[in-house]
């Protein structure tokens, strides 16, 4: 079936829900390629490696960048373009989003890790199943890593979950680095970001149930959330200005030289999270224009957001805004406030 079309997208909507797996197959003698369910497919090399990667992409239906960029080095894979020369997940996330153009079904996917896709109502609707189930796929890839399917805690775990955001960023491409409690954060890997054209680095504060931190938490991977510029339309992206992530990717599932640059944070922009700011009112609005870019930055003492009769100020010398949202449901996050990081802990 994957043989014969080779458009691993294409098949992934046309079986939108679920695909039985696929016996493993071998790719010119070098690499087992297996399809574990729609949206699910492994390349493993046959002469070992030392890197398990994820490459996840469509957990928000129309993010369509990601998809199409990653449906492009499978492509090449499937096509023999390229040769895997490390263990690589690719995953799908949401493909029923993606036939509708929209960004959710029923509700947002990246907020269903980390078991809470089976708390409060449980699994009540498509979005929580598939969350569950990518869950299992991640933990049965890293779990599996290593010659011969043996589970190895010494390997090297990665997963990139690829996005792209609903407004405009004064930094175009951003990462966010989930927390890491008792770890320092890899300068390797921020300067991989760096060399993939996302020059932006988020340290998150506190636990999450975004993919990326489930991965990172249960799997001590190194993982982050990666914005790579605005939404478009499926075919309506201009791939030229993901060419240096597409380059850096390919090269790490290659296992070609990275060149990386030793970690220098002047090179790069670092945030931290100062606060999070939650919705308690139903008549929670912002002061600002719903098209104000992330990172857009507001002075000490400025109102901005108003509810339930009081103003929500900024507290710090200065704080910039990402994420914000007013149209959450109460109790969920409307806005990340962040100031630039001071001395991470960064090795």
């Amino acid at each position: 079936m994957l043989q014969g079309c080779r458009d691993f997208l294409e098949l992934t909507l046309t079986h939108p829900i679920e695909l039985d797996p696929v016996a493993p197959f071998e790719l010119g003698g070098h690499t087992r390629v297996s399809l574990w369910d729609t949206g699910v497919l492994v390349f493993e090399p046959l002469s070992g490696s030392s890197k398990d990667i994820v490459i996840s992409s469509g957990v928000h239906g129309n993010e369509t960048a990601p998809i199409e960029m990653c449906n492009s080095l499978i492509q090449d894979l499937l096509g023999g373009a390229l040769c895997a020369g490390e263990r690589v997940l690719f995953l799908i996330g949401n493909p029923p989003a993606i036939n509708n153009g929209t960004r959710i079904v029923d509700e947002n996917m990246n907020r269903l890790f980390s078991g809470e896709h089976s708390r409060g109502p449980g699994l009540c609707h498509p979005e929580r199943v598939r969350a569950k189930k990518l869950e299992a796929y991640v933990t049965r890839f890293f779990n599996e890593g290593g010659e011969g399917g043996d589970k190895s805690d010494g390997r090297h775990r990665i997963h990139y979950d690829l996005h792209t955001a609903i407004r405009g960023s004064k930094h175009e491409k951003f990462a966010i680095y989930p927390y890491r409690a008792g770890r320092a954060f890899s300068g390797e890997q921020i300067m991989f970001l760096a060399a993939a054209g996302v020059d932006t680095v988020l340290f998150h504060h506190e636990p999450t149930t975004t993919f990326s931190y489930f991965s990172s938490e249960h799997f001590r991977a190194d993982a982050f959330t990666i914005e790579l510029g605005k939404v478009f339309p499926m075919g309506q992206n201009d791939m030229s200005k993901f060419a240096d992530t597409r380059e850096m990717l390919k090269r790490l599932i290659c296992a070609e030289p990275l060149g990386l640059a030793p970690f220098d944070e002047t090179k790069v922009n670092l945030y931290q999270v100062r606060r999070v700011i939650n919705k308690q009112a139903d008549d929670f609005e912002f002061t600002f224009s719903s098209d104000v870019p992330n990172f857009t930055a507001f002075e000490k003492g400025h109102v901005i957001a108003r509810e339930a009769g009081r103003d929500i100020l900024i507290e710090a010398d200065s704080e910039a805004v990402v994420f914000p949202n007013a149209k959450v449901p109460i109790g969920q996050r409307t806005v990340i406030m962040l100031v630039p990081a001071r001395d991470p802990d960064v090795r």
